[in-house]
């Protein structure tokens, strides 16, 4: 990135499936967010630990780690655990808005229920 570029904030999208990923991606980027991409929860974590994002998108069922697995170990890191965590699943289900909640994620969206836009709108309340 280059240092003359203001951006609206790093964001890391942990997405497995590649066409989302790649679609919030460019939603994002076109909106003025860095944006990083993890296509698992292991990779998601690394960058995580690497890159310091100021929001991170979380999908639930995933390779590797799970999404509520990646939320605990941020929760658990000191350097990791006050970026804000939003969980965007298709699991609409309460018991894991419940649990998301509970673990310490800011927001939890049901993918079917958003557009992309939604998304960037509801990333953009948590770095005001």
């Amino acid at each position: 990135m280059a240092a003359n570029k203001k951006t609206a904030g790093k964001v890391l999208i942990i997405e497995d499936e590649e066409t989302l990923s790649q679609m919030y991606a460019l939603k994002f980027d076109r909106e003025g967010f860095a944006v990083e991409t993890a296509p698992d929860g292991l990779t998601g974590l690394e960058l995580a630990k690497k890159s310091k994002p100021d929001i991170i998108l979380l999908d639930i069922i995933m390779p590797q780690l799970d999404g509520f697995t990646v939320l605990e170990k941020i929760k658990e890191d000191d350097n990791l655990k006050d970026i804000p965590v939003i969980m965007l699943t298709n699991l609409g289900q309460t018991e894991d808005l419940k649990k998301g909640e509970k673990m310490g994620a800011k927001d939890y969206l049901v993918k079917a229920n958003c557009t992309p836009q939604d998304v960037v709108n509801k990333v953009k309340q948590y770095l005001k």
